[in-house]
Protein backbone atom coordinates (compact mmCIF):
# COMPACT_ATOMS: atom_id res chain seq x y z
CA UNK A 1 0.00 0.00 0.00
CA UNK A 2 1.73 3.42 -1.60
CA UNK A 3 1.39 6.32 1.07
CA UNK A 4 -0.57 9.47 -0.26
CA UNK A 5 0.54 12.32 -2.35
CA UNK A 6 1.52 14.25 1.08
CA UNK A 7 4.30 12.21 1.35
CA UNK A 8 5.14 12.40 -2.13
CA UNK A 9 9.16 12.69 -2.73
CA UNK A 10 8.80 14.09 -5.61
CA UNK A 11 7.55 17.83 -4.23
CA UNK A 12 9.48 20.16 -5.43
CA UNK A 13 10.33 21.83 -1.62
CA UNK A 14 12.47 19.50 0.12
CA UNK A 15 11.91 20.83 3.56
CA UNK A 16 8.00 20.48 2.98
CA UNK A 17 7.32 16.44 3.12
CA UNK A 18 3.32 18.06 2.84
CA UNK A 19 1.50 19.81 -0.20
CA UNK A 20 2.20 23.38 -0.88
CA UNK A 21 -0.69 24.90 0.73
CA UNK A 22 -0.16 23.09 4.26
CA UNK A 23 2.22 25.86 5.63
CA UNK A 24 0.22 25.36 8.38
CA UNK A 25 1.00 22.01 9.52
CA UNK A 26 4.47 23.39 10.50
CA UNK A 27 3.18 24.47 14.12
CA UNK A 28 4.94 22.56 16.81
CA UNK A 29 1.98 20.76 17.95
CA UNK A 30 1.19 19.47 13.71
CA UNK A 31 5.04 18.73 14.10
CA UNK A 32 4.81 16.49 16.66
CA UNK A 33 1.30 15.24 15.32
CA UNK A 34 3.58 14.28 11.75
CA UNK A 35 6.42 12.56 14.53
CA UNK A 36 3.36 10.37 15.85
CA UNK A 37 2.12 9.66 12.31
CA UNK A 38 5.82 8.45 11.34
CA UNK A 39 5.43 6.28 14.29
CA UNK A 40 2.52 4.72 13.60
CA UNK A 41 3.48 3.97 10.43
CA UNK A 42 6.69 2.50 11.49
CA UNK A 43 3.91 0.07 13.54
CA UNK A 44 1.89 -0.78 10.36
CA UNK A 45 5.18 -1.55 8.95
CA UNK A 46 4.96 -4.84 10.79
CA UNK A 47 2.39 -5.74 8.15
CA UNK A 48 1.95 -7.54 5.14
CA UNK A 49 0.15 -4.55 3.32
CA UNK A 50 2.81 -1.94 4.02
CA UNK A 51 5.49 -1.25 1.66
CA UNK A 52 8.81 -1.19 3.61
CA UNK A 53 10.72 0.95 1.02
CA UNK A 54 7.82 3.91 1.30
CA UNK A 55 8.46 4.02 5.31
CA UNK A 56 12.48 4.21 4.53
CA UNK A 57 11.56 7.14 2.43
CA UNK A 58 9.27 8.92 4.68
CA UNK A 59 11.62 8.53 7.55
CA UNK A 60 14.51 9.64 5.66
CA UNK A 61 12.41 12.70 4.45
CA UNK A 62 11.33 13.45 8.38
CA UNK A 63 15.14 13.27 9.19
CA UNK A 64 16.10 15.49 6.72
CA UNK A 65 14.54 18.10 8.09
CA UNK A 66 14.94 17.48 11.25
CA UNK A 67 19.33 17.71 10.42
CA UNK A 68 18.32 20.92 8.11
CA UNK A 69 19.37 19.63 5.25
CA UNK A 70 18.58 21.50 1.91
CA UNK A 71 18.69 17.96 0.30
CA UNK A 72 17.84 14.28 1.04
CA UNK A 73 20.63 13.27 -0.19
CA UNK A 74 23.13 15.77 1.23
CA UNK A 75 25.69 14.32 3.54
CA UNK A 76 27.46 17.04 4.98
CA UNK A 77 26.24 19.86 6.34
CA UNK A 78 27.55 23.42 7.85
CA UNK A 79 27.88 23.90 11.11
CA UNK A 80 25.83 26.57 13.00
CA UNK A 81 28.17 29.34 14.31
CA UNK A 82 25.60 29.78 17.29
CA UNK A 83 25.88 26.35 18.23
CA UNK A 84 29.99 26.31 17.71
CA UNK A 85 30.53 29.39 19.73
CA UNK A 86 28.45 27.97 22.44
CA UNK A 87 30.35 24.76 22.39
CA UNK A 88 33.69 26.36 22.53
CA UNK A 89 32.93 28.38 25.47
CA UNK A 90 31.40 25.76 27.12
CA UNK A 91 34.51 23.53 26.20
CA UNK A 92 36.82 25.90 27.43
CA UNK A 93 36.07 24.54 30.94
CA UNK A 94 37.74 21.59 29.98
CA UNK A 95 40.74 23.22 29.37
CA UNK A 96 41.14 23.27 33.15
CA UNK A 97 41.67 19.41 33.34
CA UNK A 98 43.46 18.78 30.63
CA UNK A 99 46.25 21.89 32.20
CA UNK A 100 46.52 20.16 35.38
CA UNK A 101 47.07 16.97 33.86
CA UNK A 102 49.70 18.62 31.54
CA UNK A 103 51.17 20.77 34.19
CA UNK A 104 51.74 18.18 36.81
CA UNK A 105 53.45 15.89 35.07
CA UNK A 106 56.69 18.13 35.22
CA UNK A 107 55.54 19.92 38.18
CA UNK A 108 55.41 16.90 40.24
CA UNK A 109 59.27 16.57 39.69
CA UNK A 110 60.44 20.13 41.27
CA UNK A 111 57.32 19.65 44.11
CA UNK A 112 59.02 16.44 45.33
CA UNK A 113 62.59 17.86 45.30
CA UNK A 114 61.39 21.40 46.80
CA UNK A 115 58.80 20.06 49.76
CA UNK A 116 61.70 16.77 50.32
CA UNK A 117 58.31 14.36 49.65
CA UNK A 118 58.07 10.48 49.24
CA UNK A 119 57.14 9.18 45.75
CA UNK A 120 53.90 7.99 47.61
CA UNK A 121 52.87 11.47 48.38
CA UNK A 122 53.51 12.58 44.77
CA UNK A 123 50.93 9.65 44.09
CA UNK A 124 48.16 11.16 46.24
CA UNK A 125 48.87 14.51 45.37
CA UNK A 126 48.72 13.69 41.41
CA UNK A 127 45.57 11.44 42.16
CA UNK A 128 44.07 13.33 44.97
CA UNK A 129 42.60 15.63 42.05
CA UNK A 130 40.88 13.00 40.43
CA UNK A 131 38.98 10.88 43.55
CA UNK A 132 37.96 14.41 44.69
CA UNK A 133 36.57 14.99 40.69
CA UNK A 134 34.32 12.15 41.80
CA UNK A 135 32.09 14.36 44.04
CA UNK A 136 31.78 17.24 41.42
CA UNK A 137 30.71 14.39 39.04
CA UNK A 138 27.95 12.98 41.09
CA UNK A 139 26.60 16.11 42.59
CA UNK A 140 26.99 17.25 38.81
CA UNK A 141 23.86 15.71 37.62
CA UNK A 142 21.37 16.78 40.25
CA UNK A 143 23.22 20.32 40.01
CA UNK A 144 22.46 21.15 36.94
CA UNK A 145 18.94 19.98 36.74
CA UNK A 146 18.59 22.52 39.66
CA UNK A 147 20.05 25.75 38.36
CA UNK A 148 20.33 24.82 34.44
CA UNK A 149 23.58 23.60 32.75
CA UNK A 150 25.05 27.13 32.37
CA UNK A 151 25.41 28.02 36.03
CA UNK A 152 26.45 24.82 36.53
CA UNK A 153 29.80 25.56 33.89
CA UNK A 154 30.16 28.92 35.89
CA UNK A 155 30.17 26.93 39.31
CA UNK A 156 32.64 24.71 37.68
CA UNK A 157 35.10 26.96 36.73
CA UNK A 158 34.83 29.36 39.91
CA UNK A 159 35.39 26.22 42.20
CA UNK A 160 38.64 25.34 39.80
CA UNK A 161 39.74 28.95 40.29
CA UNK A 162 40.11 28.37 44.23
CA UNK A 163 41.38 25.56 43.81
CA UNK A 164 44.70 27.31 41.63
CA UNK A 165 45.17 30.07 43.57
CA UNK A 166 45.72 27.91 46.78
CA UNK A 167 48.07 25.38 44.72
CA UNK A 168 50.30 28.53 43.18
CA UNK A 169 50.29 29.69 46.65
CA UNK A 170 51.09 26.83 48.93
CA UNK A 171 53.52 27.14 51.68
CA UNK A 172 53.44 23.24 52.09
CA UNK A 173 52.59 19.75 50.94
CA UNK A 174 49.19 20.03 52.97
CA UNK A 175 48.06 23.46 51.71
CA UNK A 176 49.02 21.99 48.38
CA UNK A 177 47.05 18.98 49.18
CA UNK A 178 44.15 20.89 50.26
CA UNK A 179 43.88 22.54 46.76
CA UNK A 180 44.21 19.78 44.48
CA UNK A 181 40.87 18.32 46.74
CA UNK A 182 38.89 21.68 45.80
CA UNK A 183 40.31 21.90 41.83
CA UNK A 184 39.31 18.66 41.90
CA UNK A 185 35.59 19.16 42.84
CA UNK A 186 35.59 21.75 39.96
CA UNK A 187 37.11 19.43 37.46
CA UNK A 188 34.24 16.95 38.29
CA UNK A 189 31.76 19.22 37.67
CA UNK A 190 33.27 20.46 34.22
CA UNK A 191 33.69 16.75 32.60
CA UNK A 192 30.04 16.05 32.87
CA UNK A 193 28.72 19.60 32.39
CA UNK A 194 30.22 20.34 29.08
CA UNK A 195 29.56 17.26 26.95
CA UNK A 196 26.01 17.15 28.23
CA UNK A 197 25.71 21.03 27.40
CA UNK A 198 27.04 20.59 23.83
CA UNK A 199 25.09 17.79 23.28
CA UNK A 200 21.91 19.23 24.56
CA UNK A 201 22.46 22.41 22.10
CA UNK A 202 24.01 20.87 19.36
CA UNK A 203 21.78 20.10 15.83
CA UNK A 204 21.97 16.17 14.82
CA UNK A 205 24.48 16.39 12.02
CA UNK A 206 27.13 17.86 13.89
CA UNK A 207 26.51 16.65 17.53
CA UNK A 208 29.58 14.38 16.72
CA UNK A 209 32.01 17.07 16.53
CA UNK A 210 30.72 19.64 18.68
CA UNK A 211 30.19 17.14 21.76
CA UNK A 212 33.88 16.15 21.10
CA UNK A 213 34.97 19.60 21.82
CA UNK A 214 35.71 18.96 24.88
CA UNK A 215 38.32 16.30 24.50
CA UNK A 216 39.87 18.68 22.29
CA UNK A 217 40.47 21.07 24.81
CA UNK A 218 41.12 18.72 27.55
CA UNK A 219 44.24 18.23 24.71
CA UNK A 220 44.80 21.73 24.45
CA UNK A 221 45.32 22.00 28.01
CA UNK A 222 47.78 19.07 27.95
CA UNK A 223 49.77 20.77 25.15
CA UNK A 224 49.76 24.03 27.63
CA UNK A 225 50.34 22.27 30.31
CA UNK A 226 53.57 20.69 28.96
CA UNK A 227 55.05 23.71 27.53
CA UNK A 228 54.67 25.75 30.27
CA UNK A 229 56.69 23.07 32.14
CA UNK A 230 59.01 23.41 29.53
CA UNK A 231 59.24 26.98 29.41
CA UNK A 232 59.16 27.46 33.76
CA UNK A 233 61.65 24.49 34.09
CA UNK A 234 64.77 26.80 34.21
CA UNK A 235 63.59 28.81 37.47
CA UNK A 236 64.27 28.59 40.89
CA UNK A 237 62.43 25.23 42.29
CA UNK A 238 61.02 27.29 44.82
CA UNK A 239 59.27 29.26 42.31
CA UNK A 240 58.75 27.08 39.23
CA UNK A 241 56.09 24.74 39.91
CA UNK A 242 54.23 27.15 41.62
CA UNK A 243 53.29 29.45 38.51
CA UNK A 244 52.62 26.28 36.60
CA UNK A 245 49.82 25.56 38.99
CA UNK A 246 48.99 29.22 39.34
CA UNK A 247 48.85 29.57 36.04
CA UNK A 248 45.64 27.50 35.70
CA UNK A 249 43.23 30.46 37.33
CA UNK A 250 43.64 31.82 33.57
CA UNK A 251 41.28 30.17 31.69
CA UNK A 252 39.15 29.55 34.77
CA UNK A 253 38.57 33.31 34.65
CA UNK A 254 38.19 33.59 30.99
CA UNK A 255 35.67 30.49 31.29
CA UNK A 256 33.56 32.09 34.19
CA UNK A 257 32.84 35.46 32.04
CA UNK A 258 32.28 33.32 28.51
CA UNK A 259 29.75 31.48 29.87
CA UNK A 260 27.70 34.78 30.24
CA UNK A 261 27.10 35.27 26.91
CA UNK A 262 25.76 31.43 26.46
CA UNK A 263 22.73 30.34 25.81
CA UNK A 264 20.68 28.14 28.42
CA UNK A 265 20.42 24.27 27.08
CA UNK A 266 16.57 24.50 25.12
CA UNK A 267 15.71 20.68 26.71
CA UNK A 268 16.41 21.34 29.93
CA UNK A 269 14.34 24.36 29.17
CA UNK A 270 11.88 22.50 28.05
CA UNK A 271 12.02 20.29 30.89
CA UNK A 272 11.65 23.55 32.95
CA UNK A 273 8.30 24.48 31.24
CA UNK A 274 10.51 27.28 29.46
CA UNK A 275 9.02 26.57 25.97
CA UNK A 276 9.30 30.14 24.55
CA UNK A 277 13.10 30.26 25.40
CA UNK A 278 13.65 26.91 24.00
CA UNK A 279 12.10 28.09 21.01
CA UNK A 280 14.39 31.20 20.46
CA UNK A 281 17.30 28.80 21.57
CA UNK A 282 16.65 26.57 18.80
CA UNK A 283 15.85 29.44 16.33
CA UNK A 284 19.53 30.26 16.81
CA UNK A 285 21.41 27.04 16.32
CA UNK A 286 19.05 25.41 13.43
CA UNK A 287 19.45 26.14 9.85
CA UNK A 288 15.94 26.86 9.44
CA UNK A 289 12.35 28.10 11.24
CA UNK A 290 11.04 24.55 10.15
CA UNK A 291 13.74 22.60 11.50
CA UNK A 292 13.70 24.57 15.13
CA UNK A 293 9.75 23.72 15.36
CA UNK A 294 10.77 20.04 14.50
CA UNK A 295 13.34 20.13 16.45
CA UNK A 296 11.55 21.34 19.54
CA UNK A 297 8.44 19.23 19.07
CA UNK A 298 10.45 15.99 19.64
CA UNK A 299 11.71 17.40 22.29
CA UNK A 300 8.63 18.47 24.05
CA UNK A 301 7.24 15.34 22.91
CA UNK A 302 10.47 13.21 24.98
CA UNK A 303 10.00 15.39 27.71
CA UNK A 304 6.13 14.40 28.18
CA UNK A 305 7.24 10.34 27.28
CA UNK A 306 9.66 11.30 30.27
CA UNK A 307 6.88 12.07 32.71
CA UNK A 308 5.37 15.23 32.05
CA UNK A 309 8.23 17.37 33.43
CA UNK A 310 7.83 19.71 30.97
CA UNK A 311 4.56 21.22 32.11
CA UNK A 312 6.25 21.47 35.72
CA UNK A 313 8.88 24.39 36.11
CA UNK A 314 9.15 23.15 39.57
CA UNK A 315 10.77 19.99 37.98
CA UNK A 316 14.53 19.89 39.52
CA UNK A 317 15.11 15.77 38.65
CA UNK A 318 13.69 14.11 41.73
CA UNK A 319 13.21 10.47 41.28
CA UNK A 320 15.83 9.76 38.36
CA UNK A 321 19.00 8.31 40.96
CA UNK A 322 16.37 5.84 42.64
CA UNK A 323 14.99 4.65 39.33
CA UNK A 324 18.31 4.72 37.56
CA UNK A 325 19.41 2.34 40.66
CA UNK A 326 17.02 0.25 41.85
CA UNK A 327 14.54 -0.06 39.10
CA UNK A 328 15.58 0.65 35.17
CA UNK A 329 13.99 -0.64 32.49
CA UNK A 330 15.86 -3.25 30.49
CA UNK A 331 16.68 -0.03 28.24
CA UNK A 332 18.11 2.13 30.91
CA UNK A 333 19.62 -1.00 31.58
CA UNK A 334 21.76 -1.16 28.73
CA UNK A 335 22.35 2.29 28.42
CA UNK A 336 23.83 1.79 31.75
CA UNK A 337 25.96 -0.73 30.82
CA UNK A 338 27.12 0.48 27.83
CA UNK A 339 27.91 4.62 29.50
CA UNK A 340 29.72 3.41 32.28
CA UNK A 341 31.89 0.62 30.72
CA UNK A 342 33.31 2.97 28.36
CA UNK A 343 34.08 5.14 31.10
CA UNK A 344 35.75 2.54 32.69
CA UNK A 345 37.76 1.54 30.20
CA UNK A 346 38.57 5.43 29.12
CA UNK A 347 40.58 5.19 32.43
CA UNK A 348 41.96 1.43 32.75
CA UNK A 349 43.89 2.02 29.91
CA UNK A 350 45.92 3.96 32.29
CA UNK A 351 46.34 6.68 29.63
CA UNK A 352 46.04 9.63 32.50
CA UNK A 353 48.74 7.35 34.62
CA UNK A 354 50.57 7.50 31.43
CA UNK A 355 50.36 11.15 30.85
CA UNK A 356 51.02 12.34 34.40
CA UNK A 357 54.28 10.19 34.88
CA UNK A 358 55.50 10.53 31.72
CA UNK A 359 58.54 12.00 32.58
CA UNK A 360 59.17 8.76 34.89
CA UNK A 361 57.84 6.43 31.79
CA UNK A 362 60.99 7.86 29.82
CA UNK A 363 63.58 8.31 32.51
CA UNK A 364 63.11 4.34 33.03
CA UNK A 365 63.64 3.82 29.19
CA UNK A 366 67.30 5.84 29.51
CA UNK A 367 66.50 9.39 29.46
CA UNK A 368 67.81 10.99 32.35
CA UNK A 369 67.75 14.69 31.11
CA UNK A 370 65.14 16.38 33.13
CA UNK A 371 64.87 18.82 30.63
CA UNK A 372 64.94 16.24 28.01
CA UNK A 373 62.15 14.49 29.81
CA UNK A 374 59.80 17.42 29.91
CA UNK A 375 60.58 18.17 25.94
CA UNK A 376 59.98 14.93 24.86
CA UNK A 377 56.02 15.11 26.47
CA UNK A 378 55.61 18.44 24.75
CA UNK A 379 55.92 16.43 21.34
CA UNK A 380 53.41 13.70 22.99
CA UNK A 381 51.37 16.70 23.82
CA UNK A 382 51.62 17.84 19.90
CA UNK A 383 50.34 14.00 18.61
CA UNK A 384 47.37 14.13 21.36
CA UNK A 385 46.57 17.30 20.16
CA UNK A 386 46.84 16.73 16.44
CA UNK A 387 44.63 13.05 16.47
CA UNK A 388 41.90 14.69 18.13
CA UNK A 389 41.29 17.02 15.97
CA UNK A 390 41.76 14.80 13.28
CA UNK A 391 38.62 12.57 15.04
CA UNK A 392 36.73 15.68 15.84
CA UNK A 393 36.55 16.25 12.42
CA UNK A 394 35.74 13.10 11.00
CA UNK A 395 33.34 11.72 13.84
CA UNK A 396 29.88 12.63 11.92
CA UNK A 397 31.27 11.10 8.87
CA UNK A 398 32.65 7.47 9.70
CA UNK A 399 30.40 7.56 12.95
CA UNK A 400 31.37 6.50 16.87
CA UNK A 401 31.97 3.13 16.28
CA UNK A 402 34.65 2.61 13.59
CA UNK A 403 37.14 5.24 15.20
CA UNK A 404 36.25 3.75 18.72
CA UNK A 405 37.57 0.57 17.40
CA UNK A 406 40.13 1.73 15.91
CA UNK A 407 41.45 3.78 18.65
CA UNK A 408 40.70 0.74 20.86
CA UNK A 409 42.74 -1.65 18.76
CA UNK A 410 45.72 0.69 18.20
CA UNK A 411 45.92 1.32 21.84
CA UNK A 412 46.29 -2.18 22.61
CA UNK A 413 48.68 -2.71 19.89
CA UNK A 414 50.56 0.42 21.26
CA UNK A 415 50.91 -0.82 25.02
CA UNK A 416 52.20 -3.97 24.05
CA UNK A 417 54.87 -2.19 21.80
CA UNK A 418 55.59 -0.43 24.96
CA UNK A 419 55.51 -3.09 27.12
CA UNK A 420 58.59 -5.06 25.13
CA UNK A 421 60.47 -2.10 24.89
CA UNK A 422 60.60 -1.66 28.57
CA UNK A 423 61.40 -5.38 29.25
CA UNK A 424 64.08 -5.11 26.64
CA UNK A 425 65.70 -1.98 28.39
CA UNK A 426 65.23 -3.62 31.79
CA UNK A 427 67.43 -6.96 31.23
CA UNK A 428 69.97 -4.27 28.75
CA UNK A 429 72.80 -3.02 30.49
CA UNK A 430 73.42 -1.00 27.81
CA UNK A 431 70.30 1.46 26.79
CA UNK A 432 70.18 1.05 22.66
CA UNK A 433 68.67 3.94 21.14
CA UNK A 434 66.07 1.35 19.08
CA UNK A 435 64.75 0.22 21.97
CA UNK A 436 64.72 4.22 23.61
CA UNK A 437 63.09 5.62 20.13
CA UNK A 438 60.58 2.64 20.66
CA UNK A 439 59.27 3.29 23.98
CA UNK A 440 59.09 7.19 22.81
CA UNK A 441 57.11 6.10 19.40
CA UNK A 442 55.24 3.32 21.26
CA UNK A 443 54.14 6.24 24.12
CA UNK A 444 53.11 8.96 21.38
CA UNK A 445 51.13 5.95 19.42
CA UNK A 446 49.28 5.04 22.02
CA UNK A 447 48.23 8.53 23.34
CA UNK A 448 47.54 9.32 19.38
CA UNK A 449 45.56 6.02 19.32
CA UNK A 450 43.50 7.31 22.72
CA UNK A 451 42.56 10.71 21.31
CA UNK A 452 41.33 9.07 18.51
CA UNK A 453 39.13 6.83 20.13
CA UNK A 454 38.42 6.47 23.79
CA UNK A 455 39.41 10.18 24.57
CA UNK A 456 36.81 12.29 22.37
CA UNK A 457 33.92 9.18 22.09
CA UNK A 458 33.44 8.67 25.72
CA UNK A 459 32.15 12.24 26.13
CA UNK A 460 29.84 12.28 22.93
CA UNK A 461 28.53 8.47 24.07
CA UNK A 462 28.06 9.63 27.81
CA UNK A 463 26.38 12.56 26.79
CA UNK A 464 23.86 11.95 24.19
CA UNK A 465 22.59 7.82 24.93
CA UNK A 466 20.70 8.95 28.14
CA UNK A 467 17.17 9.77 27.69
CA UNK A 468 16.16 13.43 28.51
CA UNK A 469 14.85 12.49 31.83
CA UNK A 470 18.22 11.00 32.73
CA UNK A 471 21.20 12.55 30.64
CA UNK A 472 22.51 14.86 33.07
CA UNK A 473 22.05 12.45 36.31
CA UNK A 474 23.33 9.46 34.46
CA UNK A 475 25.86 10.85 32.77
CA UNK A 476 27.30 11.86 36.21
CA UNK A 477 27.01 8.58 37.25
CA UNK A 478 29.01 7.18 34.33
CA UNK A 479 31.51 10.05 34.36
CA UNK A 480 31.84 9.07 38.74
CA UNK A 481 32.91 5.87 37.50
CA UNK A 482 35.60 7.47 34.75
CA UNK A 483 36.64 9.63 37.84
CA UNK A 484 37.20 7.00 40.54
CA UNK A 485 39.10 4.15 38.15
CA UNK A 486 40.89 7.30 36.61
CA UNK A 487 42.08 8.34 40.63
CA UNK A 488 42.98 4.38 41.56
CA UNK A 489 45.29 4.38 38.60
CA UNK A 490 46.86 7.29 39.30
CA UNK A 491 47.43 6.62 42.84
CA UNK A 492 48.71 3.21 42.25
CA UNK A 493 50.22 3.19 38.86
CA UNK A 494 53.91 4.11 39.72
CA UNK A 495 53.77 1.26 42.86
CA UNK A 496 51.88 -1.33 40.94
CA UNK A 497 54.91 -0.56 38.03
CA UNK A 498 58.02 -0.63 40.28
CA UNK A 499 56.63 -4.04 41.71
CA UNK A 500 56.06 -5.91 38.62
CA UNK A 501 57.99 -2.86 36.28
CA UNK A 502 56.77 -0.74 33.92
CA UNK A 503 56.83 -3.91 31.08
CA UNK A 504 54.77 -5.53 32.59
CA UNK A 505 52.26 -3.34 33.70
CA UNK A 506 51.87 -1.73 30.15
CA UNK A 507 51.13 -5.41 28.46
CA UNK A 508 48.44 -5.30 31.49
CA UNK A 509 47.35 -2.56 30.12
CA UNK A 510 47.16 -3.80 26.66
CA UNK A 511 45.05 -6.57 28.19
CA UNK A 512 42.88 -4.81 29.50
CA UNK A 513 42.33 -2.59 25.96
CA UNK A 514 41.81 -5.92 24.35
CA UNK A 515 39.09 -6.62 26.70
CA UNK A 516 37.68 -3.08 26.00
CA UNK A 517 37.38 -3.35 22.23
CA UNK A 518 35.46 -6.93 22.66
CA UNK A 519 33.04 -4.75 25.11
CA UNK A 520 32.63 -1.82 22.52
CA UNK A 521 31.97 -4.24 19.85
CA UNK A 522 29.24 -6.29 21.39
CA UNK A 523 27.17 -3.68 23.58
CA UNK A 524 28.16 0.08 21.75
CA UNK A 525 25.35 0.89 18.85
CA UNK A 526 26.79 3.52 16.19
CA UNK A 527 24.31 6.82 16.92
CA UNK A 528 25.58 8.70 14.36
CA UNK A 529 23.14 11.04 12.23
CA UNK A 530 20.19 10.23 15.14
CA UNK A 531 18.31 12.90 17.55
CA UNK A 532 18.82 12.45 20.51
CA UNK A 533 15.13 11.61 21.31
CA UNK A 534 16.28 8.93 18.63
CA UNK A 535 19.09 6.92 20.33
CA UNK A 536 17.10 5.52 23.31
CA UNK A 537 15.59 2.97 20.67
CA UNK A 538 18.93 1.84 19.86
CA UNK A 539 19.37 0.11 23.01
CA UNK A 540 15.36 -1.58 22.66
CA UNK A 541 14.79 -5.47 22.12
CA UNK A 542 14.48 -5.43 18.72
CA UNK A 543 16.71 -2.82 16.33
CA UNK A 544 14.83 -2.86 13.21
CA UNK A 545 17.41 -0.48 11.50
CA UNK A 546 20.11 -2.79 9.83
CA UNK A 547 23.17 -0.08 10.40
CA UNK A 548 22.74 -0.87 14.11
CA UNK A 549 23.86 -4.08 15.42
CA UNK A 550 21.65 -5.58 18.01
CA UNK A 551 22.82 -5.27 21.87
CA UNK A 552 23.77 -7.98 23.48
CA UNK A 553 20.30 -9.24 26.15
Amino acid sequence: MSFTSSLDPNKDNPYHPLPPDSESLLSPSSAAGALHRKDDSREKGRSKTTNLEDIEDESQKQKNISEGSSSPHRKNAPINRYALAGAILASTNSVLLGYDIGVMSGAALFIKEDLKITSTQVEILVGSLNVCSLIGSLASGKTSDWIGRRYTIILAAATFLIGAILMGLAPSYSFLLAGRLIAGIGVGYSLMIAPVYVAELSPTLTRGFLTSLPEVFINIGILLGYISNYALSGLPETLNWRLMLGFAAIPAVVVAIGVLAMPESPRWLVMRGRRAEARRVLVKTSETKEEAELRLSEIVEAASFCGGASSSSAWQGEGVWKEMIFRPSRQLRRILIAAIGVNFFMQASGNDAVVYYSPEVFRDAGIENRRQQVGVTVIMGLAKTSFVLISAFYLDRFGRRPLLLLGSIGMALSLAGLGLGSKYLEYSNEKPVWAIALCVVAVCSAVSFFSIGLGPITWVYSSEIFPMKFRAQGSSLAISVNRLVSGVVSMTFLSISREISFGVTFFALSAIMVVGTVFFYLFLPETKGKSLEEIGTLFEDQVENDNYKPLLS
